[in-house]
């Protein structure tokens, strides 16, 4: 066997006989080209070296041919190329999974120093909040299915959860509506923090599976009040100080604790708003059970009573679409899938993984669902797709 620098070999030619990952592994036969894609998967998994006991030609010619490679060989190197593809889409989900408990174990802490040793650290946390937006500019999309994939534990405090998915799905539509970097960070550190002043009311008030008592409620509703005071005694912006002061003020007046209408809720808070509300319908919570995303999707966009600002849930709607990312469906073609992008030109047709298809080149089989073709016909429970 000779060995083969996979740098060095030239794109789309031919071994004369089969080629090896190692002893035993088919990468390559000799009818079937080695092709520039296999080639990026290969330097992609940091496979540096091939084995051949021939040699690479330009073209394929029968005389290339050594009897003895199985047709089978063929197919043997087909499944390869699946195997390595469907490695690297799983690569990138493992890597949001690790992302995102991360972030989650930063905010748990986090919590739990604001509430013992009264710590904060602006700095510190808009460091953080950088990191995710970063994040979300390069694999949003991988992110929101882990979303959809980990359910908040129901022996964990879920503010930290709840505050942390809010303030992805807040970057997501800053980033929509295109603001500055710099105001993408300061919305993230708004969100991350918008229910910090729950901290300072016994536990029980926001962790009960009861309904309250008219003085708990009166309790519940302070907390924006709270929040914003503890943040302003950490000397954070103005503008995150009002983002949890006003995250429960709703465009029609309805809201708390101060009744603000339209114009005079500050952009952060709408945005924190529309974010925080379809994370509590699409999320379990130790009261009640979680819709599925396309029901919590619905809701906002019925907006009843005009509690929302309209462009900031069109926002939401269009970045995750009708059918949002990580959404589990059945198909109109009998087949399941999940939701894995979003088409900016209709956000009811998102674009749709195909379980257990593939394209010729091993790559998991997406396609763009349409009125025309195949649509979605409905959301899957956990127990239909595990069927």
């Amino acid at each position: 066997m000779k060995e083969y620098n996979v740098k060095e070999i030239e794109p789309n030619c031919y071994f004369s006989t089969t080629a090896y990952l190692d002893n035993s592994f088919v990468i390559a036969t000799p009818e079937m080209p080695f092709a520039k894609e296999l080639v990026d998967i290969l330097k992609k998994w940091d496979f540096n070296k091939i084995l051949c006991a021939g040699e690479p030609h330009k073209n394929y010619t029968v005389k290339n041919y050594v009897p003895g490679n199985s047709t089978d060989s063929i197919k043997e190197s087909g499944s390869i190329i699946k195997e390595l593809s469907m490695q690297s889409d799983m690569d990138k989900l493992e890597k949001a999974e690790k992302f995102y408990m991360d972030f989650l174990h930063y905010v748990d802490n986090l919590f739990v120093k604001a509430t013992i040793s009264d710590e904060l650290d602006y700095g510190n946390v808009t460091d953080h909040i950088r990191s995710m937006v970063e994040y979300i500019k390069e694999d949003r999309r991988f992110l929101m299915r882990i979303l959809k994939k980990i359910e908040p534990l129901p022996d964990k405090n879920y503010l930290a959860t709840h505050s942390v998915r809010s303030t992805i799905l807040s970057i997501i539509i800053g980033t929509y509506i295109k603001l500055p970097n710099h105001r993408l960070i300061e919305l993230g550190v708004a969100s991350l923090l918008h229910e910090i002043g729950m901290l300072k009311l016994p536990p029980q008030l926001y962790l009960s599976n009861r309904p309250l008592t008219a003085n708990e409620q009166k309790a519940i509703i302070t907390h924006p009040i709270l929040g914003y005071s503890l943040l302003k005694s950490f000397n954070f912006p103005l503008a995150i100080c009002l983002g949890a002061l006003e995250h429960h003020e709703r465009e029609n007046g309805s809201g708390y604790p101060r009744h603000l209408s339209s114009e005079k809720i500050t952009l952060y808070s709408k945005i924190i708003a529309v974010a925080c509300s379809y994370e509590a319908l699409s999320t379990k919570r130790p009261h009640k059970e979680a819709k599925d995303g396309y029901t919590g999707m619905l809701e906002l966009l019925k907006n009843e009573g005009k509690q929302y600002d309209d462009t900031i849930v069109k926002a939401l709607v269009v970045s995750l679409s009708i059918y949002p990312i990580g959404l589990y469906v059945l198909l109109s073609n009998g087949k399941k899938g999940q939701v894995v992008d979003v088409n900016p030109e209709n956000p009811r047709f998102p674009i749709v993984q195909i379980f257990g298809d593939f394209t010729p080149d091993g790559k998991i089989k997406t396609m763009q669902t349409s009125a025309d073709d195949v649509s979605i016909v409905r959301p899957l429970t956990r127990p239909e797709i595990e069927t």
